[in-house]
């Protein structure tokens, strides 16, 4: 089978590049292993919502028009939205096929399904990046006794072992689980390393609306001192609610769950903790400081102070003056060990010279380094610092496709 462009994944990353291949002219098919949406159907426990509002759930063509712009949806409705989006776009769509593995093929590419094998110009690889937990290396030695939980196993607290829960991990997933599952009755203890901290809402408005109207959310890959730095950094501690909630350490702590410093080993049925948690939570303080002072700083430069409510500070995350640095398993019930710790992509049926020595994918901004025609979309900070939201697919999206229309109107000048 013969295409210009082979995209892989039918998420809203996916059918955003679809949707642009299209309005271009560019003819494509669109490769899903499941579904449309598969990863939100099959990969969310029961209660997650966005971590963004509404409004901002929008993909090229299709914005959302509903009644509760300021509310978040849950995963079902995430699916539909999604959904809808496929309806519209109306992509050459191949559902139910794995792609097996992407080759050089003379001057293209060669991707082999396990429905066939398509040969194209280029590639656009949308699979998500969230395809694997990635767990420390001391999960290895966890006791056998202890039942080893990833957020993509995750489904309620109801469908854990009954006992008390060790959750590692306080970014955004970390601290929602934490959460939900102390408010189910379980002693919680959540072992704390890096962590963004972030408020729902600062002076009025939520915090995801200043990171738009300040440009921050539209700072680009090329203009970050650090970007290999910058896309490591955790999602923020949002979580999205009805009532607009903020979630934080001293939320927690409050409502009775022990925090500890970030794991450090497990020896003789006991969970080892560094002693790092008062400058963790003391450099995260610091970071949300700065970032309540550059939207202060904003509002000051564009004379619309009158327009929100005064700027003020949060609390400093509350340490314990002697946290614990261990945590014997048994005697406290732990049963269960909750592996809150990130994500990367699976990009291992990708056999191109395109890693670097700890492989990671070599892009720039989503250009695939050494792999002309070849394209990544859906990853953190990926062109800019809101590519990993739904609403960051659009830019990246159209810069992508502009890319790859040069590229193959250049092969069509040379051939």
């Amino acid at each position: 089978m013969q295409t210009t462009t082979v995209v892989v994944g039918a998420g809203h990353a996916g059918l955003a590049v679809s949707h642009c291949l299209a309005a271009r002219g560019i003819d494509h098919v669109v490769i899903e292993r499941g579904e449309v949406a598969h990863t939100w159907r099959t990969e969310r426990w029961e209660s997650l919502r966005l971590l963004t509002p509404n409004w901002q759930t929008k993909v090229p063509g299709l914005a959302y028009d509903g009644d509760d712009p300021d509310g978040f949806m849950t995963a079902a409705e995430v699916v539909a939205f999604i959904e809808r989006y496929a309806r519209l776009v109306d992509p050459p769509l191949e559902t139910g096929t794995t792609v097996e593995s992407l080759t050089k093929n003379g001057d293209g590419y060669k991707v082999v399904t396990d429905r066939g094998a398509w040969r194209c110009a280029c590639v656009v690889i949308a699979s998500g990046g969230f395809n694997i937990p990635k767990l420390p290396p001391v999960a290895a030695a966890l006791p056998g006794t202890i039942e080893s939980v990833t957020p993509m196993d995750y489904t309620r607290p109801s469908a854990l072992p009954n006992g008390a829960v060790l959750v590692v991990g306080a970014s955004a997933t970390g601290v929602q689980i934490a959460d939900e599952v102390h408010r189910s009755g379980r002693p919680v203890t959540l072992a704390v390393g890096e962590h963004v901290r972030m408020p729902r809402t600062y002076r009025g408005k939520d915090i995801l609306w200043w990171m738009d109207r300040t440009g921050l959310h539209d700072e680009r890959y090329d203009e970050v001192d650090d970007i290999v730095r910058a896309r490591r950094v955790p999602s923020p501690q949002l979580v999205g609610t009805p009532e607009r909630a903020t979630l934080n350490l001293n939320d927690l702590t409050d409502r009775g769950v022990r925090l500890v410093g970030s794991i450090a080993g497990f020896s003789d049925g006991k969970a080892q903790f560094s002693g790092s948690l008062r400058n963790k939570c003391n450099l995260a303080d610091l970071k949300q400081g700065r970032l309540l002072d550059t939207i202060d700083e904003w509002v000051d430069e564009n004379g619309c102070g009158d327009e929100f409510e005064p700027p003020h500070r949060f609390e400093p995350t509350r340490v314990a003056d002697s946290p614990p640095l261990t945590l014997d398993l048994a005697s406290e019930g732990v049963r269960t060990v909750i592996w809150s710790t990130g994500y990367e992509p699976d990009h291992s049926w990708v056999d191109l010279p395109v890693f670097d020595r700890k492989g990671r994918l070599r892009h720039d901004g989503g250009v695939v380094t050494g792999a002309p025609g070849v394209y990544r979309i859906g990853l953190n900070f990926l062109r800019r610092r809101k590519s990993s939201f739904i609403h960051g697919t659009a830019d990246d999206a159209r810069d992508l496709t502009d890319h790859l229309a040069k590229h193959i109107g250049a092969d069509a000048a040379r051939s």
